[in-house]
């Protein structure tokens, strides 16, 4: 095929270009501008009290007091403060562990819950899912005194198991209502192809069905272990000493180097170090997240 052939049949490259680049109307660009416009100011609502807790922070002495939002002299005083406190050191304790605990048990147990509700037909199944809503979204002071009562009767006041059994009941249900979504879009086929290649139910469940519901798990373990991270209810109604005290309801306690002294500025650096955690696992499953609840709203 020669030049002018080639240049025959080939279609003009400004028709080209312009099929390739569709001019954007004036309606869209101006739709694009509003939502950049909300999400800017969304993202600035949400970010300038975070950093204004930094700010606050790295204030030191009378510099508190400044009116100002930035420090005049950065300091990491408060910081040394509260790493050298025995009370944050150990809420942190309390509060790494009994959510790492709380958050795994109720992550096995609402997976296994999930799977036999989205798998099996039974009266009811949709009751269930009703309930595990309602209890999710019902008020945690409500039965804040009762559990007071019935802990101090029973000898759960004050320790882990104490405060890891209400949290399960409220996490539980949260990660059933979450799960079962995943595990009703995965096929049925799948799992029996893995029976009949010689797979028991339990293998097919833990092999098969298990990796294909990760996003899903990785999203309900995250909002179990931001809720218990953040609980303040439970931890200061259900607790009175550091043996069990989480780090929300510890700072409430917290008076920063001296019992005289001002802790504004020591909670606020025990506030951004308890943020650091969270922030991590944000970082770290990001992905997962996303995929998590943009699956869960598609599908569920």
């Amino acid at each position: 095929m020669t030049t002018m052939e080639r240049e025959a049949g080939a279609p003009p490259a400004a028709e080209t270009s312009s099929k390739r680049s569709p001019k954007v109307s004036s309606s869209e660009r101006k739709s694009q501008i509003l939502w950049l416009v909300g999400a800017i100011v969304i993202i600035a609502y949400a970010l300038i009290p975070v950093a204004w807790i930094l700010s606050l922070s790295l204030k030191a002495g009378d510099d508190i007091n400044n009116q100002r939002f930035l420090p005049s002299d950065v300091s990491l005083e408060n910081y040394r403060i509260v790493l050298s406190s025995d009370i944050f050191l150990s809420a942190l304790r309390n509060s790494v562990g009994i959510a790492a605990i709380a958050t795994t048990i109720s992550v096995v147990l609402a997976t296994l819950a999930a799977y036999a509700i989205a798998r099996l037909e039974f009266p009811g199944k949709k009751l269930i899912l009703g309930v595990a809503l309602a209890i999710t979204v019902f008020p945690v002071i409500s039965i804040a005194t009762p559990l007071f009562n019935m802990w101090r009767t029973i000898g759960l006041y004050d320790t882990w198991l104490g405060l890891i059994i209400p949290y399960l009941s409220f996490s539980i249900p949260l990660s059933v209502y979450v799960l079962s979504a995943f595990f009703r879009e995965i096929p049925w086929e799948m799992e029996q192809a893995a029976q009949v290649d010689g797979a028991t139910a339990w293998q097919a469940f833990r092999k098969v069905i298990v990796p294909l519901a990760a996003p899903g798990v990785f999203t309900a373990a995250i909002l179990t272990f931001f809720a218990i991270w953040n609980d303040f209810v439970f931890g200061i109604t259900l607790t009175s000493t550091e043996a069990a005290r989480p780090v929300p309801a510890a700072l409430a306690f917290f008076s920063g180097a001296s019992q005289f002294s001002q802790p504004t500025a020591p909670i606020a650096a025990a506030s951004v170090l308890v943020t650091i955690p969270v922030i991590i696992l944000v970082l770290l499953f990001q992905q997962k997240i996303v995929a998590g609840l943009t699956n869960g709203a598609v599908k569920g």
